[in-house]
Formats: structure tokens, C-alpha cells, sequence
């Protein structure tokens, strides 16, 4: 046995090393790659190796060497005839494997189990007789080369075949042929009698239980070869166990009970997997364990943009919360509000205090009950001293008295300042004086869209004229007509005059939904087409009047009014004159394209007179491309006016009829689809599933980041409205995105729009699709096949 020892640069930086990785012969070596391409009859894989450990002692991490190594090229080697998982498991830091036109006859099973990095294979012109799906199921493999190795026509290699059908790892560009007796055949020929997938069925969807209380689930798998069959439980709290029947020829059966069961495995997914050696398959049950609520944080007032006292509440079903001060029930107010998120069995959120005062002191108690039981906690709240209390007596009455005099000093000062502002400053229409900011700099988490102009977020400054709208300190242009739009400017851009409609023509109807910002309701519109005497149409109301949050409302007002587009929803104009604040859009009949597509999936269920029943409308292909490529279309414009979205997902894009598909964003979807976002310091709600790596670590937006968005709301797409890594939690999310991986092609995703998918998904910004490119395949795409528009009857 030989062992060969390699050179490695990373040594240059250690400079008190003086050992030395060298190359042998046949084989050269940078900082990444070791490249073996001459003859050599070596019997065992390339080692890295130190010579020795240094002059004074220092030790080196061999782990650290292996793991930069990302490209692996071997070729001509004829005395290697298996890879084994000791060859591999050092380097795990590995993409791409080239093992070729070498003597390779056998892999062991687990040899890529250290190497979740790998994406690439080739084992091209190698004796391989058979080969196993299994070592590559923990891999997101993108590609795997076959040519040239024929096979044992079996069914060992039936699952290469399947693959080769579907387009797998790009297996159908290739010819791959197996042997059947003296014969060689094309492998897409090869029959196989009694040789498939297994399938899978289980007991129940989901099963409602109380804590402590005994369940039994079922799950049969079956198929020839006959499979394994087992339930996944791990991170499973509840105890366990496992009884399984075979029933000849081709059924295994397997029992699973659990014992006294714990809330800490509510919401989890028990998992069935079958798998045979042509592949595996899987179903889960959804376990609901109902259990009495507890309050896990009850925090003292902190001051925030108004005063909160935070809770949280773990419980199943999501308990009723109700507030008690001084023993009375508080009654919800514009001052006095509860404000939380339900995610998954907890509650979170704040008791909000808008401007309290000492009469607010007291013992706040929070009690949460639901069915199982209920809990009480108290805290105490401190806002202001009592005015009529006499506080401790001044040891420096002088010093009290200097402060006073300066603080009156400071008051004449500042009068006098203003009074002489007012006087020379210039007067408008409605006694506001000089010019006032149109657009602020601030940044902004309430609006989802923002104006780039290489990279910063530009202010501009605006002198609004006599047709000016006063909203709290601030000013926006607006127009009775829109036919008539005037522009004027102060600096770059041109002024945006926003329409104004009269609250008189807003007749609402209906609550639609309800953000942080306020609700949007459904309403009746009079005078805003020629056209139309009334029209339907989206309200968006303005809950909080603080200045800050009427800026925001002024600054999305003059962004959305630029953005005109048929696939990007239609901003009319506000309703300044008065409370609430009010935006005016068009309406969408369907709603929000997440729901939509949920209600048009394989397993959809209606409900007709409260009696679920099941959908006839499921998507087809055609129409899954239509919606793409009309998001793609909004998302050409968007990125043709600078503008960067930052959350684009089906939830934020609207569905009306005729399956006309617009981007948009009312500001509900933090609420409604809470558990899509990711809470970061208590208030930001971060969409992490949707994000590339640089918006997760250095919260850069760009371009570029709605791009790889997008191949997320292709993904979203093609499995009805699933979330994306759904069987993750948030911080595993993050792991996974910012190593690297990326989701795995939905089951009936042709494999041509898959490829657009991880063309979104390139980590490096510059090296994903450009979003014109994408919209133009789409198109074509979409024009091969015809599109049916009766989805919505």
C-alpha cells in the first residue's frame, strides 16, 4: 500500500509551518483541486499527507486542508477498482467528482455520506455493473455521468432508467445502455417484470389528540421488490414503538404508537418512508396534540414606538387571550390594543400603550384559556410618577432654578426663529411655508418596493405648489382628474402628482384582511372611471396616525403612482381628507396567488354549505406557465424603473379574472402568512425562504435578489402553494441557503423549468438568469402550450 502525499498553498500562509504537502507525479494540485489525468495503476484514492508538523512544534488541522478541496479529477487510473467511504470522508468540503476511464467496478454504500456539498459526479467509461439510488439521496445532485458504463440489465438499475425518463441529473442527455445476456440494449428499452417504485398509504391525514393520551397510526407500503418500510421519529418526544407484518408477496405493514403523548410534538410531521431498489417514497401524518396554554414571557412596559408589554403564550388550540388592570377587563381602544402573531401553537406579541400616563400604573394580569384549560400572570406596569404625589424633597434648589431659566431661554429662542420663518418663508394655498420632502431616506420596512438609483435610496425635495394635500408635517401633490398628471421639479426626478378621491365616493363593503398597518376592505368606488359610474375596488386603511407612519403613507403613494403596468396591480389614488388614511386599488376577484394555487391543487378540498367537497379545478401545465411568465413580465417593468420589490412570493401577487395574474402587496401577508417570515430583534420580519444568501447575511437587495425570489415562486407554483423548505425550521433555512443548497425539483416540474429555477438560485448575484431572459423562455414555453382559461369557470 502507498500513500501519496500532495502540496498544498495553504501552507504559504502559515508561516511558522515548514511542512509540505507534495504532488506525486501523475497527478497536479492547487489550494481547491487535486487533477490526476496520466496512467497510473495506484490502487487507492488520492490522500492529503503532511511530511511533518513544523520546526517548533505547531500542529496543522488536517480537516482544514481536506475541506478546500472542491474538485476532484481522476482519470486513467487502472488499478482503482472501488471507492470506499474512507477515501471520502475527509473531504467535505467537495462539488465535483470525476472518476473516469478507470478500472472502477464498486462504490460502497455510504460513500458520499460525508459529502453533502457534492453536486456533480462522473464515473464515465467505468466497469460498473450496477449502482444504487441510495448513494446519492442526501445529495442535490444537479448532474451525474453515465457514458459509457453499461450495466447488468436488472432490476437493480430500473431506478437509473426512471430517472432517465424524468430527466434526473441530466441522465436523458446521455446514451446509456445496459447488457442483457450477450446483448447490449438501449436502457430506455430495458423491461423488467415486477420492478417499480413502491407506493404508500397511511391511516390518516392528521390525528387530533390530548397531551398524555395513547395514538396508533398505520402504514402500509407496497410493490415488488418487496419494500422497507419504516416511520421516521426522530426528534420525536413521545415514547415510541414499532410493530411490523409482512403479508406475502408484496405488503409490509407497519404499526406506530405512541405513549403519553407530549406537547412538545405538536404540529410534528410522522413521516412513512417505503423504499425498495428502484427508489424510495413517502406520506406523513400531521399530529395535533391539544393541550392547555402557558405563558411563557410576560415582560415588564418597554418603550418602543409606543410602550409595549411583551407575552408569549405556547397553547393548543390558539387560546383567547383577555387583559385585566387593577382587576377590571381592559376594553380595547386606539390607546389600549393587543397587537400579536399566532406561529405554529404560540402566540407572541404586545400589549400597546399609546402615550400612557400614571393613571396606567397597576398590575397588568394576561389570561389565556382555550379548551384544555386556562392561566393567569401578572405584571406590574410603571409609566409616569403621579403628579399630585410629592416627590423627595431638592437638595440643589439653585441648580433647579438655572436649568428653569435656560429651558425658558431656549423657548423664547426658538419662537422667535419660527415667528421670523413665517414671516419671510414662502405661503401656500394652506399656510404651509417653503419646501417640504416628497421622498423620504429613511429606510423603509413598511413598503415592500424601493426606488434604487445604484444602490442608495435617493431623498428629493419638492416644493408642492397650491395644489398640495397637508398630511401631518408633509404635503403630497395630488390631482382631481387623472387625465390631467403635471410634473414639475426641484431636483432629478419629476414630482408625482397623486390622484385625490373624495371620501364621499368610497362606499366599503367588506373586511378582506387586516395588516399592521390597518385593514383593507372591499369597497364601492364612485367617479373614478369615465367609463363606469362605480366600480369594485381594493381600500387600504391607515390605522396608526403618527408622523412616521404618514410619511411611509406618502412615500408608497408617490412610488406606487408611478408604477403603471398590466401585470403589476393598479394604484388609484388616497383619501386624505380625514381618518383613516386611504389607498385606492383595483380590485383582484381570486385574491392573494398562494391561496389560489392551494385551491387549485391535486388535494384541494371547498367548502359547499359547510360540507367540504373536492375540487375539479386543478392547474395543468399551461396555466402554470401563464402565471409565471405574467410575473415575470411585472418583475421586466419593475426592474426597467430601478425599483427592487424585496418580498416577492405568491402571497404578494393577486389573481383576478380570466387567471390574470398582477404583483402587488396590500401589507397583509406578515400577518396572514406569519410563518413564512422570520422575526429578527423583536420587530423586522425577514422572508428568509425567499432570500439569496447575501439579503440573509449582509440584508443586500437588489435586482438580482428578486430574481432568485422568483425561482422560488416557480417552485411555489409547480407544488400548488407549498413553503418552500416546509420541513425545516427557520434557523435550519437559514443554514441551508447560506451553505448552498437548494430546493429540490417539484414532481411534476418539467425538467426545462427546473433549470430556470437553479439559474435563479446561482449564488453569485451577476451569475443568475436575467429576468427579460426568463420572461422570453417562459413565453415560449407557455406557447407551446396552449392555455385554457375555464380553471375559474
Amino acid at each position: 500500500c502507498c500513500v501519496f502525499s500532495f502540496f498544498s498553498p495553504l501552507l504559504l500562509f502559515t508561516q511558522s509551518l515548514t511542512s509540505m504537502l507534495d504532488c506525486p507525479p501523475t497527478c497536479s494540485c492547487s489550494q481547491t483541486e487535486i487533477f490526476c489525468n496520466k496512467s497510473d495503476n495506484g490502487r487507492f484514492f488520492p490522500l492529503l499527507a503532511l511530511q511533518d508538523t513544523g520546526s517548533n512544534g505547531t500542529s496543522v488541522d488536517i480537516a482544514d486542508l481536506f475541506k478546500n478541496i472542491t474538485s476532484i479529477h481522476i482519470e486513467n487510473w487502472t488499478g482503482l477498482q472501488t471507492l470506499r467511504d474512507v477515501d471520502m470522508e475527509l473531504y467535505t468540503g467537495l462539488q465535483k467528482l470525476t472518476i473516469m476511464n478507470c478500472n472502477l467496478k464498486s462504490i460502497q454504500p455510504r460513500a458520499f455520506a460525508q459529502n453533502p456539498h457534492l453536486s456533480t459526479i462522473n464515473l464515465s467509461k467505468n466497469p460498473l455493473t450496477t449502482l444504487s439510488w441510495q448513494l446519492f439521496q442526501h445529495l442535490q445532485l444537479q448532474e451525474l455521468r453515465l457514458d459509457g458504463v453499461v450495466f447488468d440489465c436488472g432490476c437493480d438499475i430500473r431506478w437509473i432508467q426512471l430517472w432517465h425518463q424524468r430527466g434526473e441529473a441530466k441522465l436523458n442527455t446521455q446514451q446509456l445502455y445496459c447488457r442483457n445476456g450477450a446483448s447490449k440494449i438501449r436502457l430506455e428499452n430495458m423491461y423488467i417484470h415486477n420492478c417499480d417504485l413502491p407506493e404508500i398509504s397511511v391511516s390518516h391525514s392528521s390525528v387530533l389528540v390530548v397531551e398524555g393520551d395513547n395514538v396508533t397510526v398505520s402504514c402500509n407500503g407496497s410493490g415488488s421488490p418487496l419494500p422497507e418500510v419504516d416511520w421516521n421519529v426522530r426528534d420525536l418526544h413521545s415514547i415510541n414503538t414499532h410493530l411490523s407484518n409482512v403479508y406475502w408477496p408484496n405488503i409490509h405493514s407497519i404499526n406506530l404508537t405512541l405513549f403519553n403523548i407530549s406537547r412538545d410534538d405538536n404540529l410534528f410531521q410522522l413521516t412513512c418512508i417505503a423504499e425498495n431498489v428502484v427508489g424510495m417514497t413517502n406520506s406523513s401524518i400531521q399530529l395535533n396534540v391539544q393541550f392547555p396554554p402557558v405563558i411563557v414571557k410576560l415582560a415588564e412596559p418597554e418603550q418602543r414606538l409606543d410602550t409595549c408589554i411583551e407575552f408569549t403564550v405556547w397553547g393548543y388550540p390558539q387560546p383567547q387571550l383577555r387583559w385585566f388592570h387593577k382587576q377590571k377587563e381592559i376594553i380595547e381602544n386606539d390607546y389600549i390594543r393587543t397587537e400579536m402573531g399566532f406561529y405554529q401553537d404560540y402566540l407572541e406579541g404586545c400589549l400597546t400603550f399609546q402615550n400612557p400616563t400614571h393613571i396606567n400604573n397597576g398590575n397588568y394580569t394576561l389570561e389565556a384559556s382555550n379548551a384544555m384549560g386556562t392561566v393567569t400572570k401578572t405584571v406590574y406596569g410603571h409609566f409616569l410618577e403621579n403628579p399630585d404625589e410629592p416627590g423627595p424633597p431638592d437638595e440643589d434648589t439653585f441648580g433647579v432654578s438655572i436649568a428653569v431659566g435656560l429651558a425658558g431661554f431656549a423657548c423664547v429662542l426658538l419662537l422667535v426663529l419660527f415667528v421670523l420663518i413665517n414671516k419671510y418663508g414662502r405661503r401656500s394655498k394652506f399656510g404651509m411655508k417653503g419646501p417640504v420632502a416628497v421622498i423620504s431616506g429613511e429606510e423603509d420596512s413598511a413598503s415592500p418596493l424601493h426606488h434604487v438609483n445604484h444602490g442608495i435610496i435617493t431623498p428629493c425635495t419638492l416644493d408642492a405648489g397650491p395644489d398640495a394635500v397637508v398630511i401631518g408635517m408633509t404635503r403630497i401633490p395630488v390631482v382631481e382628474n387623472p387625465q390631467y398628471f403635471r410634473h414639475g421639479h426641484n431636483c432629478n426626478k419629476p414630482a408625482t402628482l397623486v390622484q385625490h378621491i373624495k371620501r364621499r365616493d368610497i362606499i366599503l363593503k367588506r373586511e378582506l384582511g387586516e395588516g399592521a398597518f390597518g385593514k383593507v376592505f372591499l369597497a364601492e368606488c364612485y367617479n373614478l372611471s369615465p367609463t363606469k359610474d362605480k366600480m369594485l375596488v381594493a381600500v387600504k386603511t391607515l390605522k396608526d396616525p403618527n408622523l412616521s407612519a404618514r410619511k411611509d403613507f406618502q412615500r408608497e403613494a408617490e412610488l406606487l403612482t408611478n408604477l403603471q403596468h398590466d401585470h403589476i396591480v393598479k394604484f388609484y389614488g388616497v383619501c386624505v381628507d380625514g381618518d383613516p388614511l386611504i389607498m385606492v386599488f383595483e380590485y383582484m376577484k381570486h385574491g392573494d396567488l398562494n391561496k389560489f394555487l392551494r385551491a387549485h391543487g391535486p388535494d384541494a378540498m371547498i367548502l359547499v354549505d359547510g360540507q367540504p367537497l373536492q375540487s375539479n379545478g386543478e392547474l395543468g401545465l399551461s396555466q402554470m406557465l401563464h402565471i409565471a411568465t405574467q410575473i415575470a413580465s411585472g418583475m421586466v417593468y419593475l426592474a426597467s424603473q430601478h425599483f427592487v420589490h424585496r418580498d416577492l412570493a405568491t402571497r404578494n401577487c393577486l389573481v383576478g379574472n380570466g387567471l390574470l395574474v398582477k404583483i402587488g402587496d396590500f401589507g397583509m401577508s406578515r400577518d396572514i402568512y406569519s410563518s413564512d417570515y422570520y422575526r429578527v430583534g423583536g420587530h423586522t420580519m425577514l422572508p428568509i425562504r425567499w432570500m439569496p444568501p447575501e439579503s440573509i447575511m449582509y440584508r443586500k437587495f437588489s435586482t438580482e435578489s428578486d430574481v432568485w425570489s422568483f425561482g422560488v415562486i416557480l417552485w411555489e407554483i409547480f407544488t400548488y402553494g407549498k413553503q418552500p423548505w416546509f420541513q425545516l425550521g427557520n434557523n435550519e433555512v437559514i443554514e441551508c441557503i447560506t451553505q448552498g443548497r437548494v430546493l429540490e425539483r417539484p414532481r411534476i416540474c418539467p425538467k426545462e423549468v427546473y433549470d430556470i429555477m437553479l439559474g435563479c438560485w446561482q449564488r453569485e448575484p451577476q451569475q443568475r438568469l436575467n429576468i427579460k431572459d426568463i420572461q422570453k423562455v417562459l413565453f415560449a414555453m407557455g406557447k407551446a402550450t396552449p392555455v385554457y382559461l375555464d380553471i375559474l369557470g
